[in-house]
C-alpha cells in the first residue's frame, strides 16, 4: 500500500508549483500525527502544522514514540535536516485545508521530501 501510494503522490507532485516540481524526489514517508505528536518537549501545544510534523519526526527519532504507522525515511533521522521543517514546508506545498486538519485531528500524512522543500498530504 505504501508503495502505491508513494508512486501516486510522487506522480502528483510532478504537477505542483516549478519550486518543488523542478527539484528531484530525494524521500517520502506516511505518518500519523498522534496527540503526542502535538506538544513540543516542554509539553506546550504546537499550534501549526509544520511544527507538528517536525516533533512527529523527533518522536520517532530522538525519543522513539513513534505511531504504529508511521514509516522512517532517510533525511529527517538527521536533527540538522529536522530544524529545516519550516523552511521546506513553506517552500514547498501542503493545502490550507490540510494544515487544519493537522493542526486540528491526528490524520494520516504523507511527506515527500524534495532537496529543499516538502509536500504534505493528508491521507485521511
Amino acid at each position: 500500500m505504501r508503495t502505491l501510494v508513494f508512486a501516486l503522490a510522487a506522480f502528483a507532485a510532478s504537477a505542483l508549483a516549478a519550486p518543488v516540481s523542478a527539484q528531484a524526489l530525494l524521500d517520502g514517508y506516511v505518518a500519523r500525527l498522534g496527540p503526542q505528536d502535538h506538544f513540543n518537549s516542554n509539553g506546550v501545544r504546537l499550534d501549526n502544522a509544520p511544527a507538528i510534523i517536525r516533533q512527529d519526526r523527533a518522536n520517532l527519532y530522538r525519543f522513539g514514540k513513534g505511531d504504529p504507522e508511521d514509516d522512517t525515511d532517510g533525511f529527517f533521522h538527521l536533527p540538522e535536516n529536522r530544524a529545516k521543517m519550516e523552511a521546506m514546508l513553506r517552500a514547498g506545498s501542503i493545502t490550507p485545508s490540510a494544515e487544519r486538519r493537522i493542526v486540528n485531528g491526528t490524520p494520516l500524512i504523507e511527506v515527500l521530501i524534495f532537496e529543499d522543500a516538502v509536500a504534505v498530504t493528508v491521507l485521511d
